[in-house]
């Protein structure tokens, strides 16, 4: 089956930028949320973003103009029922995922693709919600999703091989660089990423050294863009606790247990960028 439509489930963050991603590769997109004022919140994250590539002179204003036109915007599930490819980026709450699944299950059609652009919730068991496993597949875009150029492809133990070329080709037509590996606690991305950024955090909890030490040596000695505190404060501590809490379970080991320090800002809601304060301040 050709896809020619996309539905994306979620206006936030991740989703507006997988569905401004999929405009601009000539889709025709239909971005769903809950909430009226989450997607036109959604749909003037895209245009501020279209405009920063046009003032930029990466896009033509003809183009984001053609892109802003295949976009269309819903409060209702069923209005995905014709789409070809659903890219779920809904939060990261296994039960949440599981009915999404399920519903979508119900709502779209016979050879629709259905895939969760979740960051560490086995592909395997969001599969098991649905009565078409073979259908089943993750794609974990990066963030910002406009920029970054992985897209993580996570195969199910039943995912056809035809849907997994499917998806590589929708994701090389975005632009983006599709790698692909089997289901596994963390798939490959989070499962080297966040240990390192807890070894950092059980570093600065023994005192061996201050954040800004911490991230400096990574970022001049190991020419790593952004430091790994600065990075679990982008991406959020409650984030990385939930990664490390998966690796933990997932594998049985403790070397993936997460650090009483990263538990203990969570606790306190010192989450990192969207709170305020993590390992910095940004208030």
């Amino acid at each position: 089956m050709e896809i020619e439509q996309i539905a994306v489930l979620g206006a936030g963050q991740m989703g507006n930028g997988i569905t401004q991603v999929a405009a601009c590769a000539g889709y025709e997109v239909i971005m769903i949320d809950i909430k009226q004022e989450f997607v036109e919140n959604g749909l003037s994250s895209i245009n501020n973003s279209l405009s920063k590539l046009v003032s930029k002179e990466r896009m033509s204003q003809d183009d984001a103009d053609s892109a802003l036109e295949k976009i269309s915007i819903s409060t209702d599930k069923s209005s995905a029922s014709n789409s070809d490819l659903i890219i779920e980026a809904i939060p990261e709450i296994p039960e949440l995922k599981f009915s999404t699944f399920q519903e979508l299950d119900q709502i779209c059609k016979d050879g629709a693709i259905l895939a969760s652009n979740t960051s560490s919730i086995s592909i395997d068991e969001i599969a098991n919600s649905t009565s078409r496993p073979n259908f089943v597949i993750g794609m974990h875009f990066m963030n910002p999703v406009p920029i970054m150029k992985l897209v993580e492809i996570i195969t199910g133990s039943k995912t056809d091989d035809g849907v997994t070329n499917q998806v590589v080709s929708v994701a090389e037509r975005m632009g983006k660089v599709a790698l692909c590996c089997k289901d596994s606690p963390g798939f490959i991305s989070n499962r080297l990423l966040c240990p390192m950024l807890n070894e950092a955090i059980l570093a600065l909890q023994e005192g061996i050294a201050k954040p800004e030490a911490i991230d400096g040596i990574m970022k001049l000695g190991m020419n790593h863009p952004i430091g790994p505190l600065a990075l679990s404060d982008l991406i959020g501590l409650d984030t990385v606790l939930h990664i490390m809490n998966v690796l933990h379970d997932g594998f049985g080991d403790d070397k993936y247990k997460p650090a009483k320090l990263l538990e203990e800002m969570v606790s306190e809601g010192n989450l990192g960028r969207k709170t305020g304060e993590g390992f910095y301040k940004y208030k």
